[in-house]
C-alpha cells in the first residue's frame, strides 16, 4: 500500500460503521464511505462535534445535514494550496490519498534533467497538475466539467503557480486524446484518474469497465520517444490494482520496458494507528526501480 502520511493541514482521525472522521484544516468532517464495514470501540471524541455531516438519502445523494463550514476555505501540502467547499455529493474538490503519487511523480520530473511535458487526464480541480507542475514540468490540464478546471485554476493561482505552463482544456477526455493523435503531439508523462461512471460535456456516457482498456491504449500512443511515467488511478471496485498492472502492462510496458507496480492507496488514521485503502494506482516509469 502506498500510504500518504505527510499532509499537516489533513488529518484521518476516525473510522467507524460507515464513516470517515476527518480534519480539514481547522475543520471537522463527518463522510459517509461504503468499505467502512467495522464499529471502532474507541471512538474519537470528535465524532460529536463536527463541523459538518454528510448524510445520504433514501433516494439516492445526500447533503450536508449539519454545517457550521464557511463557503470556502484552503488548506496546504508543502508549498501546494487548494481551495475547499462541501459538495452535493459529500466531496470536498480533493483526494488527499492522491498525494502519495503527487510525491512520486514528483521525484521523478525533478530528477529527469529534461524538460516534462505531462498530459493529466480527468485532472479534476488540479491537484496532480499543481504538483507536476511545481516539480518543473510543463501540463495539459483535461477535465469535462467546466467548474472543475476553474477550481484548478483557482488552486494554482493561490499556489503561486498563475504563470506556470498549465494548458486548461474543457473537453471529453478520449475525444481529446483521439485529437492529440490526429495531430501528432506527444507527451512524456501521463496521469489519468477515470471516474467509475461520468458524463461528457455533450452527455458522451463513460463506465470505466467498458472504456478504460481502450483509453490507456489510445494515451499510450501519444507517449513520447522517451517517455518518464505513466498513472493510473482507480477507485471503482471491481478494477483490481492487479487488472490494473495487466492493462499499463500491455499497453506502456510492452512498448517502452521499464517496470509496472500497482497498489492500494492507503490513509493513515489516527484513532487506531490502522491504514484504510482509497482506491488504487498502477505505475510505470522508465527506470525499473520503480
Amino acid at each position: 500500500m502506498w500510504i500518504a502520511d505527510k499532509w499537516t493541514d489533513y488529518e484521518l482521525l476516525d473510522t467507524s460503521d460507515g464513516e470517515r472522521l476527518e480534519r480539514w484544516g481547522s475543520f471537522i468532517l463527518r463522510r459517509p464511505d461504503p468499505q467502512i464495514i467495522w464499529k471502532n470501540s474507541a471512538t474519537h471524541k470528535k465524532w460529536r462535534q463536527a463541523d459538518a455531516v454528510y448524510k445520504r438519502s433514501q433516494k439516492g445523494g445526500g447533503e450536508w445535514t449539519k454545517n457550521n463550514l464557511p463557503e470556502q476555505w484552503t488548506i496546504s501540502y508543502g508549498n501546494l494550496k487548494f481551495n475547499l467547499k462541501p459538495m452535493g455529493f459529500k466531496h470536498t474538490g480533493l483526494f488527499p490519498e492522491q498525494a502519495a503519487n503527487w510525491d512520486w511523480f514528483s521525484n521523478l520530473i525533478r530528477q529527469a534533467d529534461r524538460p516534462i511535458k505531462v498530459l493529466n487526464l480527468f485532472a479534476y480541480t488540479g491537484g496532480a497538475t499543481l504538483a507536476a507542475a511545481a516539480a518543473g514540468a510543463s501540463v495539459v490540464h483535461v477535465d469535462a466539467s467546466k467548474g472543475m478546471v476553474a477550481q484548478a485554476r483557482l488552486n494554482a493561482q493561490i499556489s503561486g503557480l498563475e504563470n506556470a505552463p498549465i494548458r486548461y482544456i474543457v473537453d471529453d477526455c478520449k475525444k481529446f486524446v483521439e485529437r492529440e493523435i490526429r495531430r501528432g503531439n506527444r507527451y512524456d508523462a501521463i496521469i489519468m484518474d477515470p471516474p467509475s461512471y461520468g458524463r461528457g460535456p455533450s452527455g458522451e456516457i463513460w463506465k470505466i469497465e467498458d472504456s478504460v482498456h481502450e483509453l490507456i491504449t489510445l494515451a499510450a500512443s501519444i507517449l513520447s520517444d522517451k517517455p518518464l511515467f505513466f498513472l493510473v488511478n482507480s477507485y471503482t471496485t471491481g478494477l483490481s490494482p492487479a487488472a490494473m498492472s495487466y492493462i499499463v502492462g500491455l499497453t506502456v510496458a510492452s512498448k517502452h520496458g521499464g517496470a509496472v507496480r500497482a497498489e492500494e492507496l492507503g490513509l493513515p488514521v489516527t484513532a487506531t494507528g490502522l491504514c484504510i485503502p482509497c482506491g488504487a494506482s498502477a505505475r510505470w516509469q522508465a527506470n525499473k526501480d520503480v
